[in-house]
């Protein structure tokens, strides 16, 4: 059986990382379970564990595979394969982790990152704020996906609540159970793109994965009637070929996300452009004078919840206070592995 890997979200950028003796040992991680991982290669499916050198060259959790990641691999001497290498990741979207001060890989290799959000009790502006933070931060594009629209009696209230947020993004209102809005994904969903659904749990991911799927395949359960709160289904992340081309990675749903990386000068951009004239390089606006932050919140152009978010969020960073050279090694670590690494990429680049 051969597999063509474009079908898997294979680019040339990701070919042009390797030489043509490493083609036949490139997969694509598209589970995982602990330490074990499933790859799709163009023989098939295989499973996979690292090898004990990158098991020992690992700085952080966030070095290890994850799905969505690029790998090459080989064969063990009693026939395992092993995954020996992790090709540069073009996009990498991460979360804060428990009692783990180098945060969780939630996927690598995307495209588009859809931020689901249901139409019902579920709806949480400052949620969104939260996805969007560490969105940004990834190299993908994040999309707003609000669900079950068929249930919703106001979404002009929502949509102008959600104004000041999705800036910049795009947002898609639909129904898994009636089909609305689901042509509006479409343009998101072209062969060799990779998305990731993201969201809390019950907000019908998994079913509208299904739909895109046309096919049941992943578990799906109703939402608790007395509050309007789904039930986690999903356990683990998964990579799925899509009929239109594309692959689609499905995420446990999350009830709290915590921000380990962020780019919050993206998703608060206003208040990025409006500390430029605070009088102090380093407000905090707070109860500083001559903050051009807190005049807008008394004049009503920035609402008091939306500072109070962008100030909750800047505590929570786990990389707050480095300065920006500092923040660029540590994504370059995230994406690469390394400067070195980094070094020998735009070298094959310019050689071809």
């Amino acid at each position: 059986m051969t597999i063509n890997l474009t079908e898997y979200g294979l680019k040339q950028t990701i070919q042009k990382t390797i030489t043509a003796t490493e083609q036949p040992r490139l997969g694509r991680v598209i589970e995982q379970h602990r330490e074990l991982y499933q790859l799709i290669t163009a023989t098939g499916q295989r499973q996979a564990q690292v090898t004990g050198k990158l098991a020992h060259q690992a700085t952080s959790a966030t070095a290890f595979p994850a799905v969505g990641d690029w790998v090459l691999f080989s064969a063990g001497d009693d026939y395992t394969t092993l995954i020996d290498r992790i090709l540069p990741r073009q996009s990498v979207l991460a979360r804060g982790a428990v009692n783990q001060h180098d945060g969780q890989i939630i996927a690598t290799n995307i495209d588009t990152i859809f931020i689901c959000m249901s139409l019902n009790a579920d709806f949480n502006v400052r949620r969104v704020e939260r996805y969007l933070t560490i969105a940004w931060d990834s190299g993908a594009m994040p999309v707003l996906v609000l669900t079950k629209a068929d249930v919703c009696t106001d979404r002009a209230d929502k949509l102008r609540a959600l104004a000041d947020v999705t800036v910049g993004v795009p947002t898609v209102m639909c129904s898994a159970e009636t089909g609305e809005g689901l042509e509006d994904l479409q343009p998101y969903l072209t062969a060799g793109q990779t998305v990731a659904f993201v969201g809390s749990s019950g907000v019908g991911k998994s079913t509208l994965i299904n739909r895109l799927l046309g096919a049941t395949v992943l578990a799906t359960k109703t939402i608790r009637q007395d509050d309007d709160k789904g039930r986690h289904t999903t356990t683990s992340r998964q990579l799925l070929p899509l009929p239109s081309g594309a692959c689609v990675i499905d995420t446990p749903g999350m009830r709290e996300l915590q921000i380990f990386v962020g780019d919050l000068q993206q998703t608060f951009a206003e208040i990025t452009a409006l500390a430029a004239d605070c009088k102090f390089n380093d407000c905090t606006h707070t109860s500083e004078p001559g903050c051009a932050v807190q005049a807008a919140v008394a004049d009503g152009r920035v609402s008091l919840e939306r500072l109070q978010s962008y100030q909750k969020l800047q505590r929570e960073m786990s990389y707050q206070g480095l300065n920006s050279r500092q923040l660029e090694q540590a994504k370059i670590q995230r994406m690469f592995g390394g400067k070195q690494a980094m070094k020998r990429v735009k070298q094959r680049y310019h050689r071809d």
